[in-house]
């Protein structure tokens, strides 16, 4: 039952019973009134079903209704904050939440029971009786989006704000400064926008180097602003804003030069026009520190969120080395370099946040020089640095850029590029797999550790996505698998089973016209005909020995050690043959010097299954021959140590 509800993520526990219930345009709400908020969004999603206005009452009215759904709260649920419990019977459904995001989270799971399409084709829909109940693993269930790179309208941002909320993700991060762009409006520093939100020129799909020579720009005014973070609010989602800095300030220097290092040889501050790490930092200068506060004053004044970004990322310390002034203040301050002089500026600005009552987080590079106490550090290189914030305390939300960029291709890159230039990326494959298999805990060495993982977060830069189409190409489906893994324990997820229910959910994604991809599936571990293959030699990732022997082209297995002398990969046939068969085996490919090809081997067939019989010996990694009817298995055999490991494309019978 549960496999077949286009459900995600996958509710915690779910359970079968018998009947069901009819929604229709009769169908009315009762709520409590702390839910009239989450009542008016779900009765406008299902009046664009049926096409008739929905009725909502409150609970204490006390009013009879022959078809309802029922909105309630109790916090004396055995649930963690966000939780919900759900019971769809023949006489209704009821949703109660421990809270009020948890009854919107069970809002979400009834949506997606509901159909894709709008309106309706038929007048009601039959929902399968079933009690559900729910929580989230992780409080950070997060989707990063960079605007600074390129610059989206806010109908767009409020699209994918309703798509989180129909996967339970509860954290935007909304990039909104670069070297290429600023953003958002700052009243006392109206060049930050005039100046810096525009740029001269912008790289061209296919050519990161070259330049279309096209004035680009745009920013987010404050009432905009507000807006966007109302309508986040309504569906349960924090915007944590991010304001870079020390580094990828390259615009906001242009706009305000005076807060940059002024005394280095060539200073000469733009807008960049060309992606990639730039070398304009802050100086650490008294002025600049108070400009950058009078810009954080009106963020938090925009922003509610408890948390505060502030980038920290890829800032290069040429400047600050070349800098007269900055050196005086290293000397001042006892620091012993530049990197330490980057910790004193984020602690500078974290006792800043402090003041307001806000958490400062920012990427990894926080803890160069020394990472502050309070600081949450978001994890996107090396996982050694989450266990280096976990050493110290502090706590970390898992953002690592081998999982959970989702910048990086959907497929293979030459099957993305044979598409267009526009399908261009920065680089690396994800497919939806990967991203699934994840575990942000996996850095937890005991439970302590376990409760500093705030949670996990999937990011989208976007040096390669000029428009919104693209966007959402590189973000769908994969925001499903990182829905799940935020929302779901570990020992409850299942690739397979999370596959089924994507094909359902993806019906949502296609009836709003969301341009999403085809997800890559990877391909499955079994022969071509059910014939068993075993071997001696570890598996290296994920190329399992079965590729050796599955017809397929494009799959290959692939030893991850050093062969010795003896080591086989053995094929048991499913039946034995009836007639003499021509049988080759290629080895090698791209990977090493000699391409992992077998150098010194034997090809050999058994009739009886523990005789063996040569076939033919390996030259140039390839071996090939005849073999008898009868024959019941096929044995490469290593028949001296090699250094180089062992790639097989494909065993073939003929």
């Amino acid at each position: 039952m549960a496999q077949s509800l286009p459900l995600i993520p996958q509710p915690k526990v779910l359970q079968k019973q018998e009947g069901s219930f009819v929604l229709s345009a009769a169908t009315a709400i009762r709520f409590d009134r702390q839910l009239s908020v989450e009542t008016a969004i779900l009765a406008d999603k299902i009046e664009r079903l049926t096409g008739e206005k929905t009725r909502s009452v409150a609970e204490e009215l006390r009013i009879m209704l022959s078809s309802e759904i029922a909105l309630d709260l109790d916090s004396s649920l055995a649930l963690k904050p966000g939780g919900y419990e759900m019971t769809v019977a023949p006489r209704g459904v009821k949703i109660t939440g421990k809270d009020v995001a948890g009854a919107f989270a069970g809002i979400q799971t009834l949506l997606q029971l509901l159909p894709a399409a709008a309106p309706m084709a038929e007048k009601s829909v039959s929902l399968p009786a079933l009690k559900i109940s729910d929580e989230p693993e992780y409080g950070w269930r997060g989707m990063h989006l960079d605007c600074g790179r390129h610059f989206y309208p806010i109908e767009e941002l409020k699209k994918f704000i309703d798509q989180m909320a129909f996967h339970k993700l509860n954290v935007f991060h909304w990039h909104l400064t670069e070297d290429q762009g600023w953003r958002i409006e700052i009243k006392k520093y109206p060049k930050l926008t005039a100046v810096g939100a525009f740029r001269d020129s912008t790289p061209p799909y296919g050519n990161r180097n070259s330049d279309d020579g096209k004035r680009y720009g745009g920013f987010y005014t404050q009432e905009q602003i507000k807006q966007l973070v109302a309508y986040a609010s309504a569906r349960h989602i924090t915007i944590v804003p991010e304001i870079e800095l020390p580094g990828h300030a390259a615009a906001a220097i242009a706009a305000y030069p005076q807060f940059g290092n002024t005394d280095i040889p060539g200073y000469n501050p733009k807008v960049m026009t060309r992606w990639g790490v730039h070398p304009y930092v802050f100086a650490p200068k008294e002025e600049t520190f108070r400009f950058l506060e009078d810009i954080l004053t009106e963020v938090c004044d925009l922003f509610p969120s408890k948390f505060i970004h502030i980038g920290g990322d890829e800032a290069p310390k040429s400047q600050w080395n070349q800098s007269k002034f900055a050196k005086e203040v290293m000397q001042r301050e006892g620091l012993k370099n530049a990197d330490e002089l980057q910790s004193y500026f984020i602690r500078r600005i974290e006792k800043f946040l402090a003041s307001k009552n806000r958490s400062l987080v920012g990427w990894d590079e926080i803890q160069e020089g020394g990472l502050p106490k309070s600081a949450t550090m978001m994890v996107w290189r090396d996982l050694k640095w989450a266990q280096h914030a976990l050493d110290l305390g502090n706590n970390v939300v898992m953002a690592p850029n081998a999982y959970a960029y989702l910048d990086h291709y959907q497929r293979p890159v030459g099957e993305e590029l044979s598409k267009g230039a526009e399908f261009e990326a920065i680089g690396g494959f994800l497919p939806v797999s990967k991203l699934y298999g994840y575990d942000p805990a996996s850095v937890a060495r005991n439970e302590k550790e376990r409760k500093q993982i705030l949670g996990v977060q999937g990011q989208l830069w976007t040096e390669y996505m000029k428009d919104w189409k693209k966007v959402e190409y590189m973000a769908f489906p994969r925001i499903a698998a990182l829905a799940e893994i935020a929302w779901l324990p570990k020992d409850k997820k299942n690739y397979e089973d999370f596959r089924v229910r994507l094909d359902g959910v993806m019906k949502f994604y296609d009836a709003l016209g969301i341009n999403r991809a085809v997800p890559l599936d990877p391909p499955q571990k079994k022969t071509k005909d059910g014939s068993v293959i075993e071997t001696s030699l570890n598996v290296h990732a994920d190329h399992a020995i079965e590729f050796a022997y599955d017809g397929r082209a494009n799959t290959f297995f692939w030893a991850g050690r050093e062969l010795k002398k003896d080591d086989h990969i053995t094929l048991r046939l499913k039946s034995p043959l009836t007639a003499v068969a021509r049988v080759t085996v290629q080895t090698g490919g791209k990977a090493s010097q000699n391409g992992d090809r077998l150098e010194k081997g034997e090809l050999q067939y058994s009739v009886d299954g523990s005789t063996w019989i040569k076939v033919a010996d390996f030259s140039e990694g390839k071996a090939s021959g005849s073999i008898p009817a009868q024959s019941k298995a096929l044995r490469v055999l290593v028949t001296a140590p090699q250094k180089f490991w062992l790639i097989v494309h494909e065993m073939t019978i003929e």
